[in-house]
C-alpha cells in the first residue's frame, strides 16, 4: 500500500500497475505526447497524489523520472514554497505536452514564481512560451486577493506576443486575455479594450484572439455576474 513513506521508486511502480493502453491512444487524439505515457487519467493520479503526501525531494525525483505520470505526480506533490526558480527552469526545460505545461503553471502560481512569466514569454520554444500564459491565466483566476495592478501588469506581454501562430501559445494568450477580463469589472473594460484592439488587427492570430476574447468578453452572462 502506497502512503506518505512511500518513495519514488515505490510510486513509479504502482504507477505502473494503473496502466491502460487504451487510455494512451485516447491521449494521443488530444494532442497529448504519449512517447512515456501509462495512460493513466488525472483523476487517479491526483488519488495516488493525496494518498502520498507532499514531499518536494521526492516531487524531484519523480520527475527525473522521464514518465508522463510521475511528472503529473511531481508536480501534484511538489511544496510550492520550497520550489525554486532554478528547479521551475530545469523542469520547464523538459516540457513536451500541454497538460504538463497547465499543471505546472498552477503550481508555479502557486509557488509565486511570478519573475518567470516575462522569461518564460519570451522563450522561444513552444511549450515553454505557453507556460507563461497558463500562469497569467491561472494567477487571474485563482490568486483572488491579489492586487489587480498586478494581472493587468500582464496584458502588454499578451499584446507583444498576440502575433505568435502556433497552436498551443495561441490557445494560452487567448486564454490568459479572457481570463483578465473575466476576473472582476476592474480587469474587465482594460481587458476588452485590448481584445477589441486585436480584433482589429492585421495579423491573422492576433486578430482570432481578439475576436474569440471579445466574444466571451460581452456575454451577458459575464457581464451579470461582474455587476
Amino acid at each position: 500500500m502506497i502512503g506518505p513513506s512511500s518513495d519514488a521508486a515505490e510510486l513509479i511502480v504502482h504507477l505502473e500497475t494503473l496502466r491502460s493502453e487504451e487510455n494512451v491512444a485516447g491521449m494521443a487524439r488530444f494532442g497529448i505526447v504519449t512517447t512515456r505515457a501509462l495512460g493513466i487519467s488525472n483523476p487517479d493520479i491526483r488519488a495516488v497524489a493525496r494518498l502520498a503526501n507532499k514531499n518536494h525531494a521526492r516531487a524531484i525525483e519523480l520527475w527525473r523520472s522521464d514518465i508522463r505520470e510521475a511528472r503529473l505526480l511531481a508536480l501534484c506533490t511538489a511544496e510550492p514554497k520550497r520550489l525554486t526558480t532554478e528547479e521551475a527552469r530545469n523542469w520547464a526545460n523538459d516540457f513536451n505536452s500541454w497538460e504538463i505545461v497547465d499543471c505546472a503553471a498552477d503550481l508555479f502560481v502557486e509557488a509565486r514564481l511570478d519573475e518567470l512569466v516575462a522569461e518564460f514569454a519570451d522563450d522561444e520554444r513552444e511549450f515553454v512560451k505557453r507556460t507563461a500564459f497558463a500562469m497569467i491565466a491561472g494567477a487571474a483566476v485563482h490568486r483572488k486577493t491579489e492586487p489587480d495592478a498586478t494581472v493587468l501588469a500582464w496584458l502588454p506581454l499578451i499584446e507583444a506576443h498576440a502575433g505568435d501562430p502556433r497552436n498551443f501559445v495561441r490557445k494560452a494568450i487567448n486564454w490568459a486575455l479572457r481570463s483578465i477580463g473575466k476576473r472582476n469589472l476592474a480587469c474587465h473594460a482594460p481587458a476588452l479594450a485590448l481584445a477589441r484592439a486585436l480584433a482589429e488587427s492585421s495579423d491573422k492570430t492576433a486578430c482570432w484572439i481578439g475576436k474569440d476574447a471579445v466574444k466571451e468578453l460581452v456575454g451577458e452572462k459575464l457581464l451579470t455576474r461582474l455587476k
